[in-house]
This record gives structure tokens, sequence and C-alpha cells, in this order.
């Protein structure tokens, strides 16, 4: 497999990250509208698994491109 071939894969991978953050991301935040007002509990942990899920994708970024680095540089 070419190195070309290889960097489509981890930017396919990219991709797919990205794509999951924003869905999952959106899904939540429309679900948090139906919360009341009132209740900030729950509004806070809604926000806690928006947060978990960016920060999340943080690190698979971050794991993206140690592959890329070794795929390259090595």
């Amino acid at each position: 497999m070419s190195l070309g071939w290889k960097l489509f894969a981890v930017f396919l991978a990219f991709l797919t990250v990205l794509a999951t953050v924003i869905v999952v991301a959106f899904r939540e935040r429309r679900r948090a509208r139906a919360i009341p007002q009132d209740d900030l509990a729950a509004q806070q942990a809604a926000d806690g698994r928006v947060l978990a899920i960016v920060f999340g994708a943080i690190f698979g970024g971050m794991m993206l491109t140690l592959l890329v680095a070794w795929l390259v540089f090595l």
C-alpha cells in the first residue's frame, strides 16, 4: 500500500471523527432544548456530555496526528 493510500485512510478516519462529533453534539443540543429552564442539573449534564464528546475527539485527533507522523517519517 502506498503512502498516498495510507494518508487517504487517515483522512477518512479524520472525517469520521469530525462527522461523529457534529452529529452527536447537535443531537445532544436538540435534546437539551426540551429540558425545562428550572432543571439546572439536567442542563449541566447535557453540557457535560457535549464537552466530553468534543474533548474526546481532540484526543482522537491527536492520535491521528501521531499516526500521520509515523506513516510519513518512518
